[in-house]
């Protein structure tokens, strides 16, 4: 992300650039996409990752648990446990958070076999563009050769 990530929100706008990054940074990492791809209830699990990385958010920027609780719509036990990392969301935002702590960013990894298949494209775009532009270049030689006929 190039934008900066507050770790210490101070407004409704911080508020929501942590929960976002928490919420992706979360979400993308190899494991929890597998954990999501195979998940039955994948709705409940993504509905999990979501409230657990804004009730972290929203505890960063010194709200209570009820006012958190009020805010998302959920109990405060399930806030609590969130927060607690009793859930699994709340470990896993929890681990995102500390990530973005200890290293002063959030790096969100391509899976390989995705960033293989996007070389591979841009391969395959960069040799049309070559020979189009050979084609373009011919045109152009064309286009010269018939002005200087016109202009004998």
């Amino acid at each position: 992300m190039s934008e900066e990530v507050p770790l210490k929100p101070m407004g409704k706008e911080d508020i929501r650039k942590l929960e976002l990054a928490l919420l992706l940074g979360t979400l993308l990492r190899p494991d929890v996409l597998e954990k999501v791809r195979s998940s039955e209830d994948r709705l409940t699990w993504l509905d999990s990752l979501l409230i657990a990385a804004g009730a972290l958010a929203r505890e960063r920027a010194g709200y209570s648990t009820s006012k958190i609780a009020e805010e998302l719509g959920r109990t405060e036990a399930t806030v609590r446990n969130h927060l607690a990392g009793k859930t699994e969301a709340g470990k896993l935002v929890k681990e995102t958070y500390d990530e973005i702590k200890s290293k002063g960013s959030l790096e969100i990894p391509i899976p390989a076999s995705e960033s293989q298949e996007l070389r591979e494209k841009v391969r395959d775009y960069e040799g049309k563009l070559s020979g189009l532009r050979s084609k373009l270049d011919e045109l152009q030689k064309i286009i010269d050769d018939m002005r200087k006929l016109l202009n004998c």
